[in-house]
């Protein structure tokens, strides 16, 4: 299952809830994708729709989901982070009227590069190819740990290896 949620900004994000309708009527997805749609005003025919959800919907749908699609506010995909996912963050943008301003490009851009825990979208045309290589590209990513745990798994595995050699 895909969960896609766009928050509770009162600007639609139709674009991101258009392009999912779209993918899954022409098979280019083929999994249940359930949405939380707020305030946006596209109705998908082919997703399971919910203009809000209440906190243990959305808690259990995180935790379900195979692949989670959020906008880019923060505390969205935070609690896809806080489930182990690696969220798909398509940040509202300005010139689609979308958001007041570009904060949420600004900021999946920043933790994009500073955190590589989240896989950005901006062009709504990739979001397709995105979605079939994601298994791929969770891999590229820091997924559920912190560098330094990581670094230190590493370099506790060689010490594992070298004595087992001995």
């Amino acid at each position: 299952m895909i969960f896609v949620t766009v928050g509770t900004h009162e600007q639609p994000f139709n674009r991101l809830i258009k392009k999912m309708d779209e993918l899954v009527a022409n098979g280019e997805i083929k999994e249940k994708v359930v949405i939380q749609y707020g305030f946006s005003t596209y109705d998908a025919k082919h997703c399971d729709m919910h203009k809000m959800m209440s906190f243990d919907e959305m808690q259990q749908t995180f935790k379900n989901a195979g692949i989670v699609i959020t906008h880019g506010g923060p505390s969205s995909f935070v609690e896809a982070l806080q489930y182990g996912k690696v969220p798909i963050v398509v940040p509202r943008q300005l010139k689609f009227n979308e958001h007041v301003n570009n904060h949420q490009v600004d900021f999946t851009k920043l933790i994009s590069e500073r955190m590589n825990n989240i896989i950005p979208v901006y062009d709504i045309d990739d979001l397709a190819t995105t979605i079939a290589n994601y298994d791929s590209i969770v891999k590229t990513r820091n997924s559920g740990e912190s560098s330094n745990n990581k670094k230190f798994n590493e370099n506790l595995e060689r010490i594992v290896d070298r004595q087992l050699q001995e």
